[in-house]
């Protein structure tokens, strides 16, 4: 029986429609935990919340300094962006100087995720690239560091490729793991994903991020002064960071939240068990917003993600999802 509390509601009317469960937690870089609900240590995939890690080796190696990325585009690095005009010219840039062209890519094809972009596409007659994937920045980056690390760039994607060795080291320094021993999957974008316990991926977010680790402020640097570069109009990673500067967040698909307060030297991880985004970004806000570290401002700007309007086709409000908890 899932013993983990509701962390949102979806209400229409007077009472809740749905409900959905998950588990949180908020710890610093020694592992002390500051706050947590549900069980924080049975293994979830983070999924895309952890491509600040798979940033990493790129900036380490010194791949990102040989090709001369930009804050932007360390940004786009630890993106799901939506596939807009400014993802798509910076994705672009960087596999100009690498002179690579889309074909090295190997994370599949996919359309623009806003209707707009996509009609677009239609009018000039153009079909979806793999350039418009939501991890064509990430991927990017990988391909950078297999031609830093003279690696092969057919199959980076692959669990035993360099680049992903260079990742999982990545993450079993910062989270405290085995990766060898962890759960293994594939991600949407055909890269490894592994299982971690929400308490490690809180502690690793709260080492790179929220320490005086240099790698860890250069891309929470890139992505403050990029926020739009992480996600795109009208998500909320963009939003709420372009809200509340000092936060770095990231959503992960099925409903995961990782990031870190830099200024408060912590760190936090989310996940909604039944993979609800709108459940997850509620949840996240409200325990961001519970927390003692923001100014009053900030809190404030917080507290108006905990809830969303629910609009019919005819755009009236008939509900809210909303946290409760």
């Amino acid at each position: 029986m899932n013993s983990n509390p509701v962390l949102a509601e979806i209400i229409r009317g007077s009472i809740a429609e749905s409900v959905h469960r998950g588990a949180f937690v908020v710890a610093q870089a020694n592992g002390r935990v500051v706050l947590s609900a549900g069980d924080v240590h049975r293994p979830v995939f983070p999924r895309s919340a952890v491509k600040a890690f798979q940033c990493v080796p790129v900036i380490e190696s010194g791949a990102s300094d040989r090709f001369g990325f930009t804050p932007e585009e360390i940004a786009l690095c630890c993106a799901s962006h939506t596939g807009e005009a400014e993802h798509v010219r910076a994705a672009s840039s960087m596999l100009a100087k690498m002179g690579l062209a889309q074909a090295a890519y190997e994370c599949g094809v996919s359309w623009p995720e806003l209707m707009a972009d996509r009609v677009a596409l239609v009018k000039a007659a153009q079909e979806p690239a793999t350039i418009h994937n939501n991890c064509s920045g990430k991927h990017a980056g990988m391909l950078a560091l297999a031609l830093q690390l003279n690696a092969p760039l057919t199959d980076y994607v692959k669990l035993g490729h360099p680049v992903q060795l260079a990742i999982a080291a990545v993450i079993n320094r910062y989270c405290d793991v085995d990766i060898a021993m962890a759960p293994a999957g594939i991600d949407g974008c055909s890269v490894p994903t592994w299982a971690l316990p929400l308490h490690n991926l809180a502690m690793g977010f709260a080492r790179l991020l929220a320490t005086d680790d240099a790698t860890g402020k250069c891309i929470a640097d890139a992505v403050r002064a990029n926020p739009f570069m992480i996600a795109g109009s009208g998500k909320f990673d963009t939003d709420v960071m372009r809200a509340v500067p000092r936060l770095f967040v990231k959503y992960g698909a099925e409903a995961v939240y990782c990031g870190a307060i830099p200024h408060a030297g912590l760190g936090f991880a989310l996940k909604i068990d039944d993979g609800a985004g709108r459940a997850a970004e509620v949840a996240i806000a409200r325990v961001l917003s519970g927390l003692s570290c923001w100014t009053a401002e900030e809190k404030s700007a917080l507290e108006g993600f905990t809830h969303s309007p629910l609009r019919n086709w005819r755009r009236i409000e008939v509900g809210e999802v909303q946290a409760n908890f």
